[in-house]
């Protein structure tokens, strides 16, 4: 069994609540269970989500286990072939968004025109509607389609709370577990091969 892990986990305070108050509390308990499932599971991190992750947590704290337990992979991206449809949707997805985008501007605009004494809230309201607009659902980052690559590659299951990750990974077939829900399924798996049962 394969996972590949997102930043999310160990950075989103929803998410990383479940396995400790801060970054490298988190990570240190997610390497507890990893090293009781060590040669039975595999976890995987793309190099450009592991910067992200060691960007927050004290890697030093987390050494050596932080090395024996996640392997480091970059995706094989000249092997790795992405169906037409794939690109057809994610250009119709951009589309959508800039329009969507352009109406969040417009409305600013006019608001200003009422408002001209708020400026500095409109600017706020837009840049988060934007922001939303555009971003909110979407694989945008390089680190955020390495992640999504890597788990096709390896038949993995993505473990993320982005939204636009797992939404991609419904989309091209891949498996993916909410990170909400990823400690409880540490746990199942750990008391599977207490028990002696496999998967």
């Amino acid at each position: 069994m394969r996972f590949v892990l997102d930043t999310s986990i160990f950075v989103n305070p929803e998410i990383r609540g479940k396995f400790g108050d801060n970054p490298t509390e988190a990570m240190r308990t997610f390497l507890g269970y990893a090293e009781g499932l060590f040669g039975r599971v595999e976890f995987y991190m793309p190099p450009g989500i592991y910067r992200e992750v060691m960007h927050f947590v004290d890697e030093e704290e987390l050494l050596p286990d932080i090395e024996l337990y996640i392997i480091k992979k970059p995706p094989n991206v000249h092997d790795i072939k992405i169906p037409a449809f794939v690109v057809y949707e994610l250009i119709e997805d951009i589309r959508r968004r800039i329009d969507k985008g352009l109406r969040v501007a417009e409305k600013a605009v006019r608001e200003s025109v009422i408002e001209t004494d708020n400026v500095d809230r409109i600017i706020q309201k837009l840049r988060r509607n934007y922001r939303k607009a555009l971003r909110e659902g979407i694989v945008d980052s390089k680190e955020d389609f390495e992640l999504i690559l890597l788990a096709k590659e390896l038949d993995a299951t993505i473990v993320s709370a982005d939204v636009g990750i797992l939404t991609w990974a419904q989309k091209m077939g891949i498996k993916w577990i909410d990170a909400a829900n990823f400690r409880e399924v540490l746990e199942g798996l750990s008391e599977r091969f207490t028990e002696g049962k496999n998967l």
